[in-house]
C-alpha cells in the first residue's frame, strides 16, 4: 500500500491488498483522503483513489471478482462454489476531489472522473466522468457541473 500524507480513517475500516511479497504496490490512496467507517477495500491489481477524496462510510471499493462473468469461463461456473472460483481484476481509478457518499459500492474496471460525485447506495458498474453527479443502481450521470456558469446543470 501506498497511503499519502494526511490520511484520516474512521473505525473498522478494511485495506486489503493482496499481492506477492516485494511487488509494488496495488492500493495507492492520494494526500488529504478522509475514509469514513466501515469502509472497505479490496485490491488485487490496482486501486488508486486520487488527493481530497472524501469516501464517507459503508462504501465498497473492489477491482476483483470471484469468477468472470462477461465472457464463457468455465472456472466460474455456478457449480463451482465462489470461494474456489479464480480471482479475475480490472484497475479502479477514483480522481482528485471526489465524493463518494453512503453506502456506494464501485466495481472492477471502474474509473471515477475527478471532482465526481457518487450519491448515497449508488453501484458503479461503469465509469463517471469528471465534474459530474451520479446515483442509482446502476448509477447513472444526473447532473455535470458547467464551468461557465458555475451551475450544476441536469442531464
Amino acid at each position: 500500500m501506498k497511503l499519502g500524507d494526511g490520511l484520516t480513517t474512521g473505525v473498522n475500516v478494511r485495506l486489503d491488498a493482496l499481492v506477492p511479497r516485494g511487488s509494488s504496490p496495488v492500493l495507492h490512496i492520494g494526500r488529504h483522503v478522509q475514509i469514513n467507517d466501515s469502509v472497505h477495500i479490496g485490491a488485487i491489481e490496482q486501486v488508486v483513489i486520487g488527493d481530497h477524496t472524501l469516501i464517507a462510510s459503508r462504501v465498497f471499493i473492489s477491482d476483483h471478482n470471484h469468477g468472470n462473468y462477461q465472457t464463457q469461463d468455465a472456472s466460474s461456473s455456478p457449480e463451482i462454489p465462489p470461494a474456489d472460483r479464480p480471482l479475475y481484476s480490472r484497475p479502479v481509478r477514483i480522481g482528485c476531489n471526489v465524493w463518494l457518499g453512503e453506502q456506494v459500492c464501485i466495481m472492477a474496471g471502474v474509473t471515477v472522473g475527478d471532482g465526481a460525485i457518487v450519491g448515497a447506495n449508488s453501484v458503479l458498474t461503469r465509469d463517471i466522468p469528471p465534474n459530474s453527479i451520479a446515483v442509482g443502481n446502476p448509477a447513472r450521470v444526473i447532473r455535470v457541473f458547467n464551468p461557465e456558469t458555475q451551475i450544476w446543470e441536469r442531464v
